[in-house]
């Protein structure tokens, strides 16, 4: 098992290198100036220049790349171009907004998709698995934004219970902020519960028709008994591996969502940041966001060998 673990640790750190010199190389090959982003077009050729050299952007390519790089390992983003401040108490700032929604839309899916997934399967085209085939279908089928509007327009300003947008901050408190960040949670969480729903009742189904649960059934176990102590456990690999790729999914939905709902997030300042080419706000975030995918995946792959003994052995 350490010895999987460990060359997947090294997979991860290569990867994390090879995607961190793709996004530099992608972002150096963008049109435009950030000297010019800073000063202006109206500045004077030879202000631009000397910002230029003091920033660094006359130096060759693998150099910058290499001061970027060393950067990132002692924590230092640089600063940014339109905010004039560190790019990392940028990300900071914001992640005590997107964190919070991302954790939320994931306790919402799972807390919905579970439950409503298990009972399908377990009597197949009875009323739950009829509904959640519905469910399913409507999730996967309608956009996360457009599902975030419908909710503005249908909770937050006919009923009043939700704002409709915004963030008072977690100074305002606790379930102030909570409740801001119910709706986008919730436009969140459907289309990932959807797609969860349907993968945990095709795999609670095929577990329920291998030998070893008809064997606990024919020893006199419950049905509940034989669900939640035999075929879940084993039904997890599945779910935990959507639940995996669903965080990639959950952080490009933010960036529409935080958006529909006015919400300072990492998600917004990505689009702010494209919107006025600061560049090196762009290549971090990007980079920030990879990172999370990869480490979330390395976690994955660590709880497999918890899940399935077979893997111990590796």
């Amino acid at each position: 098992m350490i010895k999987h673990l460990t060359k997947s640790l090294v997979g991860l750190i290569v990867t994390l290198l090879v995607v961190s010199f793709v996004i530099f190389l992608i972002m150096d090959a963008v049109p435009g100036d950030p000297a010019e982003i800073i000063l202006g077009m109206s500045a004077a050729p030879d202000t631009l220049e000397s910002l230029r050299n003091q920033l660094g952007l006359n130096l060759p390519f693998m150099t910058r790349y290499a001061h970027w790089l060393l950067g990132l390992l002692q924590g230092d983003l640089g600063n940014s171009y339109t905010y004039s401040t560190s790019v990392a108490q940028l990300i900071g700032e914001r992640l005590t907004v997107t964190l919070p929604l991302t954790g939320l839309a994931i306790l919402l899916s799972v807390m919905i998709s579970l439950p409503l997934g298990t009972f399908a399967a377990s009597k197949p085209n009875g009323i739950v698995d009829i509904i959640a085939s519905f469910f399913s279908q409507l999730g996967i089928a309608v956009p996360n934004f457009w599902i975030g509007l419908l909710l503005i327009m249908g909770i937050a300003l006919t009923f009043g219970w939700f704002p409709s947008g915004g963030f008072p901050g977690w100074d305002a408190g606790f379930w102030a902020g909570i409740n801001a960040l119910c709706l986008p949670a919730i436009a969140l969480a459907i289309p990932q519960a959807a797609v969860l729903t349907r993968v945990t009742r095709a795999s609670v189904i095929e577990i329920t028709n291998d030998d070893f649960v008809r064997t606990a059934r024919a020893k006199g176990a419950s049905l509940n008994r034989v669900l939640w102590r035999h075929i879940m456990p084993n039904a997890l690999i599945p779910i935990i591996t959507m639940l995996g790729m669903q965080i990639s999914v959950l952080i490009a939905g933010a960036v529409l969502v935080e958006n529909v709902f006015n919400l300072p997030g990492v998600g917004t300042l990505a689009y702010q940041a494209l919107a006025q080419r600061d560049l090196i706000v762009i290549q971090n975030v990007v980079l920030f966001f990879a990172a999370i995918v990869m480490v979330v995946n390395f976690i994955v792959d660590a709880l497999y060998t918890v899940l399935d003994p077979r893997l111990r052995s590796r």
